[in-house]
């Protein structure tokens, strides 16, 4: 997937909200004016992709327990180069947990501007940025073996949808997590037309 393809796959997606109506405008513009968006080079914003991993039932999600937050959470990382943001939240998903995920949609079903403080990686500052954030569903078997990656999470575990989206302290991440929840309920009753596999 190109540049362009990503910004047409941005173009088409429907917001749901207003939250992603100004934040899909504000992702557009930025690609507009030209700005290498794909790579943690670009300090002030830069695309990440996440991952939504339900059980095959729609009725469990996969979250990490991540050692930077020291909160559970979603998965996912950055683009690093990869205008694909499906093939980086796959990929993401696995490494984070080891489980064998695949999409249950290739269509993005959430996006949102996250804005992250400063922080020290590997022993180097990074300043406050923000992400550019198109999060996708993807399923896997809960009876599968799932692993931590120890440079990065501390735990990785099932939670109903509901306390999936308790776990977040943050009430931004919270609504995001309803959102997505509500997309999965949707597309297990089959009213999800974002719903493309």
């Amino acid at each position: 997937m190109s540049i362009e393809a990503l910004g047409s796959m941005i173009e088409r997606y429907a917001p749901v909200c207003e939250q992603e109506e100004k934040d899909r405008e504000l992702m557009l513009a930025m690609l507009r004016g030209g700005a290498h968006l794909l790579t943690r080079e670009n300090e002030i914003a830069h695309f990440t992709a996440s991952a939504w991993v339900a059980g095959r039932n729609l009725d469990k999600v996969l979250l990490a327990y991540h050692n930077i937050y020291s909160q559970w959470a979603w998965l996912g990382g950055h683009a690093d180069g990869d205008s694909d943001l499906l093939s980086v939240a796959l990929r993401e998903a696995v490494e984070e947990t080891g489980a064998r995920v695949r999409p249950l949609s290739v269509l993005p079903q959430s996006l949102e501007i996250i804005g992250v403080n400063g922080h020290f990686r590997h022993g180097l500052y990074v300043p406050s940025h923000l992400h550019l954030n198109i999060s996708f569903l993807l399923i896997a078997d809960e009876n599968d073996e799932i692993r931590v990656k120890p440079d990065e999470n501390s735990g990785v575990s099932w939670f109903s949808l509901q306390d999936a989206e308790k776990a977040s302290p943050e009430p931004f991440f919270r609504a995001v997590y309803g959102k997505l929840n509500n997309r999965l309920a949707a597309a297990g009753s089959g009213l999800n037309d974002n719903i493309q596999r």
